[in-house]
């Protein structure tokens, strides 16, 4: 969700298949005056139904469960509701799922025993608009590109300076403000280079330019 128009608190689904996940879950988030469980479900096709209902600011969603998996729900919410972040919460850390869940659209991965800390700040930086994979995640991640070279050719898109370093932090997993605070910049100029970034990419999601940044070596993916 675009920064300007965030809500407090943040409301969010969970999906998960085990009751006592989501109960844990709901229990740990909401101890974050901050953030708001608008329902729990115990499958995709749930998750999907209730946030054309409800409309959340952040839907988090495990990848094995019945009906619809996550990844199949991360990709229909994706595609009907663009501007809802997207938060895997899951047991899984191999590689394949890590690299189909950025493909489906998600901007956050976290591992479900990550501490009640790190879910609340992975749901705050998705539902600002940035990206949050859990340092574990990150490292399963990044492991596939640690022997490539570095591309020469990892600007032949034309950003300016000024936009890779917007995208630099991207990577980081910073919000509008946060890049705004660390360039010494307006938010609204964070969001036009943004925007620009996007257009001489072609991309329009977090998760490709993660993806981008991944296959260029920039910011936390440098090689």
């Amino acid at each position: 969700m675009n920064q300007e128009s965030a809500r407090v608190p943040i409301q969010i689904i969970i999906a998960d298949d085990h009751p006592m996940v989501r109960d844990g879950l709901k229990v740990s988030l909401e101890s974050d005056k901050h953030i708001e469980v608008l329902a729990d479900v115990s499958n995709g096709l749930e998750a999907l139904q209730e946030t054309e209902r409800l409309s959340p600011d952040v839907v988090l969603l495990d990848i094995s469960m019945p009906e619809m998996n996550g990844l199949e729900a991360c990709q229909k919410i994706r595609e009907k509701f663009p501007n809802v972040g997207l938060l895997i919460v899951t047991m899984h850390d191999n590689r394949e799922y890590i690299t189909r869940v950025i493909q489906a659209g998600a901007s956050g991965y976290v591992l479900k025993d990550a501490p009640t800390e790190e879910i609340i700040l992975a749901v705050q930086t998705v539902n600002q608009g940035g990206t949050y994979f859990s340092s574990s995640v990150a490292k399963t991640l990044f492991s596939e590109f640690t022997e490539t070279p570095a591309n020469e050719n990892s600007n032949k898109a034309g950003l300016s300076a000024r936009e890779t370093d917007v995208l630099t932090h991207l990577t980081e997993g910073l919000g509008n403000k946060e890049i705004a605070r660390k360039m010494d910049i307006s938010v609204r100029t964070v969001e036009a280079h943004r925007l620009k970034i996007k257009q001489k990419l072609g991309i329009n999601n977090s998760a490709g330019l993660i993806r981008y940044a991944i296959d260029n070596g920039i910011g936390v993916y440098k090689k």
